[in-house]
C-alpha cells in the first residue's frame, strides 16, 4: 500500500566520471545515528520532486513504484510538486517525523539545504537527477548522511545542449530558432541553455566560454535575447510554466516563424500540440517514452531531436541508498560517491523506439537481476562503479 505524506506528498546509459573506495557506517550529526535496518524491515524512502507531469518524471515514478516496490522490501513516497526550497525543507522534516530512512532527490531548488536538513534529521540523502555543481560537491561530499549522486553532471548537461544546437546548425541548417528555457534557474536547465547557444555558434553578452555564459544566465535568471549574437537568430525565448500565460507565450514564439524550436526540457509534455499545429519541428531533452516516440513519428510539426535517459537509469541510486539503510554505506575515503551518466540521442522515431522498447514496463534495462549484483552487505565500490559504467545502449 502506498503511503502519502500529508498535504506535502501526494503524490543507464553509459556511466562517465566517477568519484567514490572504502565502506563505512558512522553516526549522523543529528545525534540519534543513521538508520541501519534489518533485512525483514521495509526501507522507507521519500522522493522529492518538482516535476510531476513530464514524461520523464512519470517514467521515473513508474519504475520506482510499479517495478522496484514489487521486487524489494521498499516503500517510496512521492511529494507533490515542490516549488521552492521551503517546500523541500518541509517535506524532508515531515518524512523524518514519520520515521523514514532516506531521501532521494529529483527536486533542485536548494540541494545544499536538502543535504543539511537530512544531516540534521538523520536521513540518508542521494541525488538521482541533476548533480551538485563542483563547489557544492566539494563542500558536502564528507557529510555522513550524503550517500551520493548518480546522473549527468553539469558538464554533461552543457554538452547535451551543445550537441542539440550543433545538430540544428550543421545538419538542419537553421538560420532562426526559438528557445524554451523551462525552469531556469534550475542548474541543469541553465547549463543546457548555455550549451544550446554554444552549439548554434552564438555568444551571450559577448562571451562564449561555458562558465562565463552560465554565470550570466544565472545572473539574468534566464536568457535576454538582446544579449545573444552570432550566425543564427534567436527570434523568441520563453521559460517557466504557467498554464494561464505560457501557452500564449509559446504561440507568440511560434508566430516568429523559427526554423526550429529548441527546448531544454518539458516541450514534449506541454507544447507538442502547439508545434504540430504550426508545422514547426522541435527538440527536447527528456526521455525515451512511448509518447515521445510517437511525436517523432507524426506528420508536419514534429519532434526531430530527442536526448534522453532510461527510466531505469535511476536504479543505481536506489541500490546505493538501499545498501546504506541496510548498513553498507559505499563511500570513497569518507566521501559521497559521484558517478556521471550520459544521454542517448535519437533523431528518428526508429532510433528512439530502440531505447523505448529496451526499457519499458516490467522489463527495464536496470532490472532486479542486475540490481541484485550491487545490492548486499558485501558489495564494494569497485563493483558498484563497474556496474554503473557498463554501457547498456541498445543495439
Amino acid at each position: 500500500m502506498k503511503k502519502h505524506l500529508a498535504k506535502i506528498a501526494a503524490v543507464a546509459l553509459t556511466g562517465a566520471v566517477v568519484v567514490g573506495t572504502t565502506l563505512g557506517l558512522t553516526a549522523c550529526s543529528g545525534g540519534n545515528g543513521l538508520p541501519n535496518i534489518g533485512d525483514d524491515e521495509t526501507a522507507k524512502i521519500g522522493v522529492l520532486v518538482s516535476d510531476v507531469n513530464g514524461d520523464e518524471a512519470k517514467a521515473f515514478r513508474a519504475y520506482y513504484e510499479n517495478y522496484l516496490e514489487k521486487q524489494y522490501n521498499v516503500d517510496f513516497t512521492y511529494t507533490e510538486a515542490l516549488e521552492n526550497a521551503a517546500g523541500e525543507r518541509a517535506a524532508i522534516e515531515t518524512f523524518a517525523a514519520q520515521g523514514y530512512h532516506a531521501i532521494i532527490s529529483l527536486s533542485a531548488s536548494d540541494r545544499a539545504m536538502q543535504i543539511e536538513t537530512c544531516e540534521a534529521n538523520n536521513l540518508y540523502y542521494a541525488v538521482a537527477s541533476g548533480m551538485l555543481d563542483d563547489a557544492q560537491y566539494e563542500k558536502y561530499k564528507g557529510y555522513e548522511c550524503f550517500v551520493g549522486q548518480i546522473g549527468p553532471d553539469m558538464t554533461t548537461e552543457y554538452e547535451a545542449g551543445k550537441a542539440m544546437g550543433e545538430y540544428y546548425k550543421t545538419t538542419k541548417n537553421v538560420s532562426k530558432v526559438a528557445i524554451y528555457g523551462a525552469f531556469i534557474p534550475n542548474p541543469m536547465h541553465v547549463y543546457r541553455a548555455a550549451g544550446i547557444l554554444a552549439g548554434l555558434g552564438l555568444t551571450y553578452g559577448g562571451q562564449s566560454a561555458m562558465d562565463a555564459v552560465v554565470g550570466q544566465i544565472f545572473g539574468d535568471q534566464g536568457l535576454t535575447v538582446s544579449k545573444i549574437s552570432g550566425p543564427v537568430t534567436v527570434s523568441a525565448y520563453v521559460q517557466g510554466f504557467n498554464p494561464d500565460v505560457t501557452f500564449g507565450e509559446i504561440g507568440g514564439a511560434v508566430a516568429t516563424q523559427p526554423d526550429a524550436f529548441l527546448s531544454v526540457g518539458m516541450a514534449t509534455t506541454f507544447f507538442s500540440s502547439v508545434f504540430a499545429g504550426a508545422n514547426v519541428q522541435y527538440a527536447d531533452i527528456d526521455s525515451f517514452t512511448e509518447g515521445n516516440v510517437a511525436q517523432m513519428s507524426q506528420e508536419g510539426g514534429k519532434l526531430t531531436y530527442l536526448a534522453g535517459k532510461y527510466a531505469s537509469s535511476i536504479g543505481p541510486v536506489f541500490a546505493a541508498v538501499y545498501n546504506a539503510v541496510h548498513g553498507n554505506v559505499i563511500k570513497d575515503n569518507g566521501n559521497a560517491i559521484s558517478i556521471g551518466q550520459n544521454y542517448g540521442v535519437a533523431t528518428t522515431a526508429e532510433a528512439a523506439a530502440k531505447y523505448q522498447t529496451a526499457d519499458s514496463g516490467n522489463n527495464p534495462i536496470i532490472n532486479k537481476s542486475l540490481l541484485d549484483t550491487v545490492i548486499g552487505k558485501d558489495v564494494t565500490f569497485d563493483t558498484f562503479k563497474a556496474f554503473v559504467e557498463t554501457d547498456r545502449t541498445p543495439a
